[in-house]
């Protein structure tokens, strides 16, 4: 018995991939929005079987975009906070090694590691949510209440 996802997966996940890569240039972020697209449609399933086929592939293609939007909105909002918050300290290494050490003991222990997880390591909250077993929602709302204070001690 096949599931309505791979039918969903044979049918369009070259031209989806196709779509993406035509859209941001990016092979490998394609590659992560497609399968984060279709993992959207085994979640949604009950909604996807009412649908026509055509409008199976527009609700495909519309996940996508919207996930690519969010995508570049976010690195374009993390992006200029990194910019923010290392161009103003730039004079001297050891300047922003003890500025940052200073900021990150201003904070628990528990917001440091995610902090360090995601902007240092680079990891995203949903990779974070899976490491700590911490829903993300929780790890994006405390990691905002980090970039609040960073804001706020910077400003003084």
């Amino acid at each position: 018995m096949k599931y309505l996802w791979e039918d969903l997966y044979e049918a369009h996940y070259s031209e989806l991939l196709a779509y993406g890569i035509n859209i941001s240039g990016n092979k490998e972020l394609s590659e992560d929005l497609v399968q984060e697209t279709f993992i959207r449609a085994i979640i949604n399933t009950a909604i996807l079987e009412d649908l026509t086929s055509s409008k199976k592939r527009a609700w495909l293609f519309r996940t996508f975009k919207n996930l690519f939007y969010d995508r570049y909105r976010h690195s374009v909002i993390e992006n200029k906070y990194i910019q923010n918050l290392y161009t103003e300290f730039s004079e001297d290494q050891g300047i922003k090694e003890i500025e940052n050490t200073m900021f990150l003991q201003s904070i628990t222990p528990e917001d440091r590691t995610l902090f360090q997880l995601r902007y240092i390591e680079g990891f995203t909250a949903k990779e974070i949510s899976e490491m700590l077993n911490i829903p993300a929602g929780t790890i994006r709302s405390k990691l905002s209440r980090c970039r609040q204070k960073l804001k706020e001690t910077i400003e003084l």
